[in-house]
């Protein structure tokens, strides 16, 4: 994952954009992974850890209507985590997690595993939705690495 992270960051420099982080699922791993390449304090401006509704409605601002409607784990939800993000920040890019790590919490509808990740590039956002099938950890890596990946797609 430090391969991409450093290319990532080259690529950030490169368009002089600015990243920020949403994270739920992830626990912070996508912020510690970015920010584990030094000289990353030029692009990267902070992250938020929601792992509760409250963070996701007080801090990010998602609307609670999206929360009660959709779920925490939601394409709705990602997009506006990653708005939200983007907007606390001030920055041009914005990666936004929500998802079922595991190995509890799935339910036939909502697998362990089940993922959505956003991206946002100025206005533009992107969300895809994935199921990975690997333990808690498998799981949060699989998300970090397609996020960055993500990103990555967009600015190149």
């Amino acid at each position: 994952m430090k391969k991409l992270a450093i290319k990532l960051g080259k690529l950030l420099r490169k368009h002089n954009k600015t990243l920020s982080t949403a994270e739920s699922c992830t626990g912070g791993m996508i912020a510690k992974v970015v920010t584990d390449i030094s000289g990353s304090s030029q692009y990267f401006m902070g992250g938020v850890v929601s792992y509760s509704n409250g963070v996701k409605i007080q801090v990010l601002r998602v609307n609670r209507a999206l929360l009660e409607k959709h779920g925490a784990v939601s394409k709705e939800v990602a997009q506006a985590m990653a708005n939200g993000v983007q907007r606390l920040m001030h920055t041009d890019c914005a990666i936004a997690v929500t998802g079922i790590a595991g190995p509890d919490g799935g339910s036939a509808k909502k697998p362990v595993g089940l993922v959505y990740i956003a991206v946002a590039s100025g206005k533009e956002i992107e969300v895809k939705r994935f199921i990975f099938q690997k333990d808690r950890d498998g799981n949060r890596k699989e998300t970090t690495a397609a996020a960055i990946n993500m990103l990555l797609q967009k600015l190149q």
